[in-house]
């Protein structure tokens, strides 16, 4: 009779746990307070967690559509323009809205709202557009540059940059001049030094043609900066 009674409480007990869980979630196993965004549903576990089952993209995007993110709020005003973002949810490879937020948890345990973004989860053809999403810096270096950013950054890491300049031709003396005047088109995988007023082929060609030089296509072989002696792996002259 004894062991049945505590069996009984027992059984009570789990059963009153259990509704407990179902009724006050929050309270029962919530890991911490949810973000300020959320406030207003906070004590609405089930609207972004389904019972055994986690939470789905798709409870996140019943209040965050995908294209509007960064644009709208969710209750369809317009984002502050010096708050507003980017709006490039949509051309995600994958929406999984975890892969890079997250709540409770994530602000409790490591101190932040959220992962770090790789640009790997971003569809193939969007990928190289850098511009669509961050300002061009407006250094003097980079005002004359136009074209895709990964000529010289990658999307792993923004610094440091790929190319270093110094290491091939070290932009010193009469050579500070606009990329376009060396890198035609602004294809900054080719050069020619043919570019200047006084580099034309022909005063080239003739002033080379003294030292037995004939290749004047590939001039930092030879020329590595301003300076008029040669620096490259050949020196100057190809017949000595």
């Amino acid at each position: 009779m004894k062991h049945r009674l505590v069996m009984s409480i027992v059984a009570i007990n789990l059963i009153a746990l259990i509704a407990l869980i179902f009724i006050f979630p929050q309270f029962m196993v919530s890991p911490g307070p949810v973000m300020h965004a959320h406030s207003g549903i906070a004590t609405d576990c089930f609207a972004c967690h389904a019972p055994f089952r986690g939470t789905a993209p798709e409870r996140c995007q019943a209040c965050h559509l995908v294209a509007e993110i960064g644009v709208f709020t969710t209750k369809g005003r317009m984002i502050a323009v010096p708050d507003r973002k980017v709006a490039f949810h949509q051309h995600l490879s994958e929406q999984n809205c975890l892969a890079c937020h997250s709540d409770h948890t994530g602000p409790k345990l490591t101190g932040h709202g959220q992962k770090p973004f790789s640009h790997s989860l971003l569809a193939a053809d969007v990928r190289m557009q850098c511009d669509s999403c961050h300002a061009k810096p407006k250094d003097e270096f980079h005002t004359g540059i136009e074209g895709n950013c990964q000529q010289c950054h990658a999307t792993s890491a923004w610094k440091p940059a790929t190319f270093d300049h110094d290491k091939f031709f070290l932009l010193d003396g009469d050579h500070k001049a606009p990329c376009a005047t060396c890198h035609v088109d602004n294809d900054l995988t080719r050069y020619t030094c043919y570019g200047c007023h006084a580099h034309t082929p022909k005063n080239i060609i003739a002033e080379h043609a003294e030292e037995g030089i004939r290749d004047v296509e590939n001039c930092v072989e030879c020329h590595r900066s301003a300076d008029d002696e040669g620096h490259g792996n050949r020196g100057r002259n190809d017949d000595d």
